[in-house]
């Protein structure tokens, strides 16, 4: 039996039909349109973010800021690049079960944070610089409980 071109073409065709099948149902069972939002609840759709969101709920955030004020970027590409890669690392964490519990922030998105407590309270902070050895003073190291209660 020859691998003729209809044969290969006929398999990878059903191969990507596959594969598409999954992903496209996989991004319906999770959910996956509604982190395309600026809801906070989109961010509970994964059990391990609940204690973060029920936090922020009593935060002093909770009636100006959404998780998206806090964690992605503000500009239109950066907000969905940061969203892709957020939802892919949750994703593949949460299939595999290989997490930290409690979820910690990235150094990554730790810096998005920083730029966006900047951004909204720079008025307030335009004093605070760098420290002694240059290294630029970090929001959340006095104020880790801001956006989501008492630091866990």
């Amino acid at each position: 039996m020859g691998w003729t071109k209809t044969k290969v073409l006929a398999l990878l065709g059903g191969l990507f039909g596959v594969a598409a099948g999954t992903g496209v149902y996989t991004f319906d069972y999770a959910e996956g349109t509604s982190y395309l939002s600026n809801d906070p609840r989109a961010c509970v759709n994964c059990h391990v973010m609940r204690d973060e969101f029920d936090a922020w709920q009593k935060s002093s955030h909770h009636a100006t800021a959404t998780c998206n004020d806090c964690h992605v970027p503000v500009d239109f590409v950066g907000k969905y690049l940061t969203k892709l890669e957020h939802g892919w690392r949750h994703s593949k964490a949460f299939t595999t079960g290989v997490f930290h519990e409690p979820i910690q922030i990235t150094d990554s998105s730790l810096a998005v944070v920083q730029d966006n407590c900047v951004r909204c309270h720079g008025g307030l902070v335009h004093d605070i610089g760098t420290g002694a050895h240059g290294e630029r003073a970090s929001c959340t190291h006095c104020h880790a409980g801001v956006g989501h209660g008492a630091a866990h």
